[in-house]
């Protein structure tokens, strides 16, 4: 199935995309394409190369070799065009310590031409959803990594991306703005947004993903959906994402074998 919008184009597509650091692979030959309205989860352990991916889907770092691009645009060459269709949301966020969460979501709104009353339309009924209310007039300097995880996710939502893009999105928070990203995650999907995650949370991709890919040491050790997945890993459709991971990766996370290759996993 090739994976479409509605204009002929892959909401995401990677084409042999690689990068290296001198003698250092951290992304080899990755190739992936993710179709609109999906939620696709990019799943492997801490440095297997997710991050390193999604840096360069954002334009922060160039491909060594191969593309990345969203809705047909070149995430590098392109990168302030297609950075209107994406909200993202980074592992880390780093605001400026000394403005407050409202400045800093109105900074942001004007970055994307959006009128102060529109920011205060789409960000009100989030700060609550996220219990950020009460702290949006607090500097950004007194905020706990959890708050500046929330506050970051309201942000990359301002503008109604078409795609978004969420790096650990989970990292730093609670249980119940777990859940409540979970349900905006499932809601923006319905929307017809695209939504692309990384994590090394398996029961979360588990629940939310419709497809996903294993990204193992910069390989893509196995890609497509969920019910695939675990017969063409495991033979078992009972399987849990954990059994397929580790049939993905040579049920190794040492080092001391590779893992399959694409071909050998479907």
């Amino acid at each position: 199935m090739t994976m479409v919008d509605d204009n002929g184009r892959p909401a995401v597509s990677l084409e042999s995309l690689s990068k290296t650091y001198g003698e250092f692979v951290a992304v080899k030959d990755l190739t992936l394409q993710i179709r609109r309205g999906e939620v696709f989860g990019l799943l492997g352990p801490n440095g297997a190369g997710k991050t390193t991916t999604i840096k360069m889907l954002m334009g922060v770092l160039r491909p060594s070799s191969g593309s990345a691009e969203i809705l047909g645009i070149d995430c590098f060459s392109g990168r302030v065009e297609a950075m209107r269709h994406v909200g993202y949301l980074p592992d880390e966020p780093v605001f400026y310590d000394h403005l407050r969460g409202g400045e800093i979501l109105r900074f942001i709104g004007d970055m994307h031409g959006i009128a102060r009353d529109r920011v205060n339309a789409r960000s009100a009924p989030l700060l609550e959803r996220f219990e950020l209310t009460e702290a949006v007039d607090e500097f950004a300097v007194n905020y706990s990594k959890g708050m500046k995880k929330k506050l970051a996710l309201i942000a990359a939502l301002l503008h109604e991306p078409d795609i978004l893009i969420l790096d650990e999105p989970t990292n730093g928070l609670d249980p119940y703005a777990t859940r409540e990203l979970h349900e905006l995650v499932r809601s923006e999907s319905a929307a017809g947004r695209t939504v692309l995650f990384s994590t090394h949370l398996l029961d979360q991709a588990d629940r939310l993903c419709t497809r996903a890919g294993i990204v193992y040491k910069g390989v893509l050790a196995a890609e497509g959906p969920l019910n695939e997945l675990r017969l063409r890993t495991t033979g078992r459709s009972d399987a849990t994402l954990e059994d397929v991971f580790f049939a993905a990766t040579g049920g190794n996370l040492t080092g001391d074998q590779p893992p399959p290759s694409p071909a050998q996993v479907g």
